[in-house]
């Protein structure tokens, strides 16, 4: 079977950014799967469980809201490695040019007095949240952000490299 792509990133080399994971089309229209990845890999510890599902709820409220950008948000969620977020949005745009909008997001959680979506009927695991917690790891990501915001490494992936054969194959080692 071929590798997807997001397997082909190096996650040994990852850092903590905003990069694009893939663009996919319906039809003309391009669609681009983003990587929001506040831990590094295999290096860190993950993110706490209840507060990746706080945050999923609180980033996904600003996004679906926000009046710039909810008409092309398709999708935001948690990674199953709990290291980041993959955010799917109409369009083609650089990670660069989602900075503000992410920046923002993330800011916003300090303000949140509550998790919006947490009562029986809207959520599938509605006791397992944690505000506090989500708020830690939101300003954690957003000083880093701020921190890092000319450092073009929070933009763009390292790619793992393979040596391909000479019939095109990718050698994968044992």
């Amino acid at each position: 079977m071929k590798l997807i792509q997001s397997f082909s990133v190096d996650h040994t080399r990852i850092v903590p950014g905003i990069f694009t994971s893939r663009v996919d089309y319906l039809g003309e229209l391009p669609v681009t799967t983003y990587d929001i990845r506040l831990k590094r890999p295999n290096r860190e510890p993950v993110i706490d469980v209840a507060a990746m599902h706080s945050l999923e709820h609180l980033i996904a409220t600003f996004l679906r809201n926000d009046p710039d950008w909810k008409d092309e948000v398709i999708y935001w969620g948690p990674m199953g490695c709990l290291t980041g977020f993959y955010l799917i949005l109409k369009g083609n745009r650089t990670p660069k040019e989602l900075y503000n909008l992410i920046l923002g997001a993330f800011k916003s959680v300090n303000d949140a007095s509550e998790v919006p979506g947490t009562a029986p009927e809207n959520c599938g695991h509605y006791l397992m949240h944690d505000l506090e917690m989500a708020k830690w790891y939101a300003s954690e990501f957003a000083s880093y952000l701020e921190a890092n915001k000319d450092n073009s490494d929070i933009f763009e992936y390292p790619r793992a490299e393979r040596l391909v054969t000479d019939d095109g194959q990718q050698f994968f080692d044992s």
